[in-house]
């Protein structure tokens, strides 16, 4: 049996069209028409999922908020579809966890490629070398952060920071490398996969998520830095010899 994905969409001839491409491609389809339907069938004790297919425009609960009650209690990937392709609705989409989105009108195609990017890049793995947990990665030691790849921890100032799966590997990525200008398509290559055909603008949103958790100031930064026109990098000063 393939990987689970919910397809909440309130169209029935969409989620049709969808699960018949998903499951061509060997992934066990379940639907759900509603919010409501979409956090009961991610409830305790049900079938579950391991990837939501997410619409915004649902008919009852706005599917940002279904998002954000699932992110309360589930790391899950989730792909948000909507039909507004305006700027703000996809930043705000993304600030709260989204993984991906994707913009209607769409091609099953991509849908299934989106699908199988997010769930890939899902496996927990270091973006720089090893796979996680191996414990040959080094931990990465910063004035005022520390960054575990094995573990996959973060902590400033001995306090531990919370980061999405997506938010800690872009991190790892930038600290891996202190000084070096990342521009956004080669941190999507490093992180969301070569594969990725989705708006660059998903990378700012990423670090501005980062920076907010780790309290850094985008005018006087510590952390990470921006280079205007071309993209990231780690400004802070690498501490010699431990971490």
């Amino acid at each position: 049996m393939g990987a689970r994905v919910l397809v909440v969409d309130d169209e029935p001839q969409i989620r049709t069209i969808v699960r018949a491409y998903l499951e061509r491609d060997g992934f066990t389809v379940q639907e759900a028409a509603t919010g409501a339907g979409a956090l009961g069938a991610l409830a305790p004790g049900q079938p579950g999922a391991d990837l939501v297919l997410l619409d915004i425009g649902l008919p009852d609960l706005d599917g940002l908020e279904v998002l954000r009650r699932v992110r309360s209690v589930s790391p899950i990937p989730v792909i948000l579809v909507t039909a507004r392709a305006e700027e703000v609705d996809t930043l705000v989409g993304l600030s709260v966890g989204a993984d991906d989105y994707i913009t209607k009108p769409f091609s099953p195609r991509e849908v299934v490629a989106r699908v199988k990017t997010v769930l890939r890049r899902a496996i927990p793995a270091t973006p720089t070398g090893p796979a996680a947990g191996d414990p040959e990665v080094p931990v990465l030691g910063f004035v005022g952060l520390r960054i575990d790849p094995s573990r996959r921890e973060v902590s400033a100032h001995d306090e531990p920071v919370h980061l999405s799966a997506l938010e800690f590997d872009v991190l790892t990525v930038l600290a891996g490398s202190p000084g070096r200008v990342f521009s956004r398509a080669q941190l999507l290559e490093r992180v969301w996969g070569y594969d990725y055909f989705g708006d660059e603008r998903v990378v700012d949103v990423h670090i501005r998520s980062i920076r907010k958790a780790l309290g850094d100031d985008v005018d006087a930064p510590r952390f990470v830095g921006t280079v205007r026109g071309v993209g990231y990098k780690f400004v802070a000063a690498p501490l010699v010899g431990r971490a």
